[in-house]
């Protein structure tokens, strides 16, 4: 198979929103696409293919980077590699992969910190390790962007809203119960409330494009299937917006 058809398959299979790959593969492109791939190769074959196509995925993805408007919104979501309980079994991500917590639990795996416009896209993403402090990755997330950064209380820190102020970018978070009220802008306060944009492209991300899974052979797949889960969202034609330009300011 050609680099472009492993590329084609694999971003087709978030699109498609089937739970397993396998499932995918055996029933819907070996029988509904197999007009579409005349040297298709076996499931076996196509999972050792599918790890030449990292880079490239890789590199299209930053392709489809969305643009820059001047209103973001940061967050992150945990990307869980097996059950907390198997956590010092684990031999696919020993020493790659860590414990942290969320408000949710704990979980043993990675975290995808997120940066998106107010139309849905995402502009800058990373991937760190499940606990790396939220904050940690921002500077890079929003390095070069001017305008306001939403994010939750997570992301309070003098020092890191020092550092992006000067650089451009405002950084806007809801305060903690003991700290002193400050006076906002009306424009702030309204995106403040709608910061449920980011929270929901992380739910459809794992729920819809299915970048989170426990059924990984090896970290290269991992960044495969992450890769082009998030390709599948950039691609698609409708996303949770913001429609500020339209003299609005609602989730669609």
């Amino acid at each position: 198979m050609q680099l472009s058809e492993i590329i084609t398959v694999l971003i087709n299979f978030h699109i498609e929103r089937y739970r397993d790959f396998k499932t995918y593969y055996i029933r819907h492109v070996k029988n509904v696409l197999k007009w579409a791939f005349p040297k298709l190769v076996s499931y076996n074959r196509f999972i050792e293919l599918e790890r030449s196509a990292v880079v490239p995925l890789m590199c299209f993805l930053y392709s489809l980077a969305g643009r820059e408007t001047g209103v973001y919104f940061v967050d992150s979501t945990d990307l869980s590699v097996c059950n907390i309980l198997r956590e010092k079994s684990n031999k696919v991500f020993r020493k790659l992969a860590s414990k942290g917590k969320t408000s949710t639990g704990w979980f043993f795996g990675f975290k995808l910190h997120l940066n998106c416009n107010d139309m849905g896209e995402i502009v800058r993403f990373c991937i760190t390790k499940g606990n790396i402090d939220d904050r940690a990755p921002v500077a890079s997330l929003a390095k070069g962007l001017k305008g306001l950064l939403i994010g939750d209380r997570g992301y309070i820190g003098a020092e890191l809203f020092v550092r992006l102020f000067e650089e451009g970018l405002k950084l806007i978070t809801r305060i903690k119960s003991n700290m002193k009220n400050k006076l906002m802008a009306i424009k702030e306060k309204l995106l403040l409330r709608k910061r449920a944009i980011i929270e929901t492209i992380n739910d459809q991300l794992k729920n819809i494009s299915q970048i989170e899974h426990t059924r990984h052979r090896s970290p290269v797949n991992f960044l495969v299937n992450l890769f082009a889960g998030l390709a599948a969202y950039q691609m698609s034609p409708k996303k949770p917006s913001l429609h500020i330009r339209s003299g609005k300011l609602i989730v669609a």
